[in-house]
């Protein structure tokens, strides 16, 4: 069954997916920045920064390999504006429209490809993965943050009235599923790179929790995603848009009120192509 390449376009593309990007940088990169130090990189390094998004990561990059260049790749020229305005590192970056199921790029072009916060926003990721080994480098690394939405838990004081878990499997990977998606591909991430042969394959998670993470940073990612998605998700699982709304507000009340414990383990997966 063929799908659309690009499903979530609307979604990805709206004011509230920019909030969204910058909060999760917030809570996530303190911790990720040091799985970068296992790749060993340094130098006059090229790296792809693969769904760039508004650059919020592509920057980070930048300044942890200050030697190197980057290529930051988004199918929306609406984010990528967002990147060029945000860019402080002069010529070290440029970001470019591009489709990641056909990269422009050329056979074994980096040294490092990040890829975050995509593989569950499109279908067959599989394809991908085949573009991004073909413009790695043998011996390069693959930094890959594969979300996965059943790994989101709230405190569920009366399930019979509300069950998070339910929330979580019976809206978001649901309505992923309709549009071809994996909703649960972190878990899935280190099986499809063994199949598709990379070797050195680790899978780490960052947690966002209410004891690591400013719980406003925590709720603002909670909040855009609300602010963006009522409406698809409520039109995909035929619920009033008002009781999906309603949802979301209880899960952000337990973010903003201690002492109550909320948490999102975040799948990174890294791996290397063999070949070097």
């Amino acid at each position: 069954m063929a799908h659309d390449r690009n499903p979530q376009a609307e979604q990805m593309g709206d004011e509230s997916m920019a909030r969204n990007l910058a909060h999760q940088a917030q809570a996530i990169w303190p911790q990720e920045q040091r799985l970068f130090e296992r790749y060993g990189l340094a130098g006059e390094l090229r790296i792809l920064d693969l769904g760039c998004g508004t650059g919020e990561i592509t920057r980070r990059l930048a300044q942890r390999y200050p030697q190197a260049t980057l290529l930051g790749i988004d199918i929306l020229e609406a984010n990528l504006a967002r990147a060029r305005a945000g860019d402080t590192a002069g010529d070290r970056i440029r970001y470019a429209q591009g489709d990641a199921f056909a990269l422009s790029c050329g056979d074994a072009e980096f040294d490092l490809v990040t890829c975050r916060h995509m593989s569950q926003a499109v279908p067959d990721f599989a394809q991908v993965l085949a573009e991004i080994t073909r413009v790695l480098k043998p011996g390069g690394w693959l930094h890959l943050l594969s979300e996965d939405y059943a790994m989101l838990h709230f405190p569920a004081p009366e399930p019979q009235a509300f069950d998070p878990d339910r929330f979580w499997n019976q809206n978001v990977i649901a309505f992923l599923q309709g549009m071809g998606c994996d909703g649960r591909i972190g878990r899935h991430t280190p099986a499809l790179l063994a199949q598709a042969g990379y070797s050195d394959i680790a899978m780490d998670y960052i947690v966002v929790d209410t004891l690591r993470v400013p719980r406003a940073t925590f709720a603002g990612i909670l909040g855009a995603w609300r602010d963006g998605y009522v409406e698809p998700l409520a039109a995909a699982a035929g619920r009033d848009p008002a009781a999906v709304r309603a949802d979301f507000e209880r899960m952000l009340a337990a973010i903003r009120t201690p002492p109550q414990y909320a948490v999102w383990h975040v799948p990174v997966a890294s791996a290397r192509r063999p070949g070097a």
